[in-house]
């Protein structure tokens, strides 16, 4: 909470340098890069007179982020965060800010978290509320926050009180330690020991559009200790939550996507790869003959 007790108006920076933004249709939030400056990514802050550890979040149109119960998508776990204006102001508008280094969660209070995705449309710039269960999308609930107006002392109101006791400071979340070198079991467990240096390799990956373009702002990464194709593949279908795809490597002369069918490189060295869905246009393309790698 410290890092919203002086602020009156903040902008909310993602883990992909993208900015929260409410929607010109005065419903929709979104992510945006370079959004800084537009109003639509300023969010006063109000504190909840329920708690002194909770507070809600205002747009520019007036409305409040709100974690619904509606899901995103169907069969998906993240739940939909729209800008509402209730009736009543009930815990739906209200946010607990758990501090985390220099970022912060901002959890529900039912025990998720504000979540900036990323991957394939409609996943791309979009923010659910959610439980991260896996490393690689664990930094996508860690958000910057910019003040952008500080808050007077005719604004102050309940976070005023010296006599309210703070909240105790949360415990640290594992996952920031090395996420990219842990998997989800040691991460619960291995905090207070050394950062853990794993034995595999890191794995860069990007997934693609239907006709193969990629955007490599939107590259992730993960351990990886398998040794063959087909075991990096189901590792990739588990960290992207798709199914049927091919596993692919960029030419760096002609930008082409080729399969990696055969191996793996030695000696765990690092890899950028490209994820291509097997229904897509793209991947009509491999078809035909293609130089093995």
């Amino acid at each position: 909470m410290e890092l919203f007790r002086s602020a009156k108006v903040v902008r909310l920076k993602s883990h992909h340098d993208k900015y929260l933004l409410a929607d010109d249709d005065e419903e929709h939030v979104l992510q945006e890069r370079n959004a800084a400056t537009s109003k639509a990514s300023r969010w006063t802050v109000e504190p909840s007179p329920a708690s002194p550890s909770v507070l809600r979040l205002k747009s520019c149109f007036g409305r409040y982020l709100t974690a619904t119960s509606e899901p995103f998508l169907l069969g998906m776990t993240g739940r939909k965060v729209l800008q509402t204006l209730p009736s009543r102001l009930d815990s739906a508008v209200e946010w607990e800010p758990i501090r985390d280094g220099f970022q912060v969660r901002l959890k529900t209070r039912y025990g998720q978290f504000l979540r900036a995705n990323s991957g394939l449309p409609p996943w791309r710039n979009s923010i659910t509320h959610d439980i991260p269960h896996r490393t690689s999308t664990q930094d996508w609930v860690l958000w910057d926050v910019e003040i952008v107006e500080i808050r007077t002392d005719a604004d102050s109101g309940i976070w005023d009180d010296p006599d309210r006791p703070l909240p105790p400071p949360p415990p640290p979340m594992t996952g920031r330690m090395d996420s990219d070198s842990m998997s989800m079991d040691e991460s619960s467990s291995s905090f207070s020991g050394s950062p853990h240096k794993s034995d595999g390799r890191t794995i860069y990956y990007v997934i693609a559009e239907d006709n193969g373009s990629v955007d490599n702002s939107e590259e992730h990464s993960f351990s990886f200790k398998g040794t063959s194709v087909a075991e990096l593949t189901e590792k990739l279908e588990e960290e992207t939550e798709l199914s049927s795809i091919i596993v692919c490597t960029k030419n760096p002369l002609n930008g082409q996507l080729c399969p990696l069918r055969l191996h793996l490189p030695p000696n765990n060295s690092t890899m950028h790869v490209v994820v291509v869905q097997s229904s897509s246009k793209v991947a009509k393309t491999f078809n035909r003959p293609q130089n093995p790698l």
